[in-house]
């Protein structure tokens, strides 16, 4: 598919939606793919990237941002709290916000070096036990939590679940965000982002659409 016909399709997503062409960001997801070919994506002129393993992101884009020193790094996947001193140095956002020990050490970190990434909570929609996120009857209290924390919180992240329809989830995660008074949600990724994009998604995270398939075993 490739990186052009993603931006076209996220451009008539937009248009559809009756929003401002760029409305919604692409977070082209590298995680696990080749160097040639993020590189050749970077070479194509997209700056804004999005890793789910603080350890391989920290053996890739420190080279590569000395090359493109205005490329955008954030972090989508889970974070552990031990990681999270290295995440606020690699990373420009953390989409993976998702517990009160993780967002305490995060306040620390930003109290010790007096700024911070932009930060996303995920939220489990879906109730999944085995997923992280807060639940949806949890987020209010949280997200209050964090603002006394003085941490910048922007938005909201969810994955819905698999086999479900997205969009219930995406309009749920979209009216959350109104009613705290977040401007940003980052959903969707490359099977549904064009849903995303009509719930009102800021950031779409799209990988193997642009990259082409992973292989875990390289």
């Amino acid at each position: 598919m490739g990186l052009e016909e993603i931006i076209e399709r996220i451009a008539t997503a937009e248009k559809r939606a009756g929003r401002a062409l760029g409305s919604a960001k692409l977070i082209a997801v590298s995680k696990v793919q080749p160097p040639e070919r993020v590189e050749a994506v970077l070479e194509q002129g997209h700056r804004l990237f999005g890793e789910n393993y603080v350890q391989e992101a920290q053996g890739k884009w420190p080279a590569w941002r000395e090359v493109y020193p205005d490329v955008r790094v954030e972090m989508i996947g889970p974070l552990q709290s031990n990681k999270a001193k290295l995440a606020v140095e690699l990373f420009e956002a953390i989409h993976s916000v998702d517990r009160m020990s993780l967002a305490k050490k995060l306040a620390g970190l930003a109290q010790e070096r007096g700024q911070t990434p932009d930060l996303f909570v995920q939220v489990n929609t879906g109730r999944e036990p085995q997923k992280a996120g807060i639940l949806p009857e949890d987020l209010d209290g949280f997200i209050k939590d964090l603002i006394a924390m003085d941490l910048p919180v922007q938005g909201l992240m969810c994955i819905p679940p698999e086999g479900e329809p997205a969009r219930p989830h995406f309009d749920a995660l979209a009216e959350m965000a109104r009613r705290n008074g977040l401007w940003g949600l980052s959903m969707g990724m490359s099977s549904d982002f064009e849903e995303a994009i009509a719930a009102g998604a800021t950031h779409v995270r799209v990988g193997s659409a642009i990259f082409g398939a992973r292989d875990y075993k390289a």
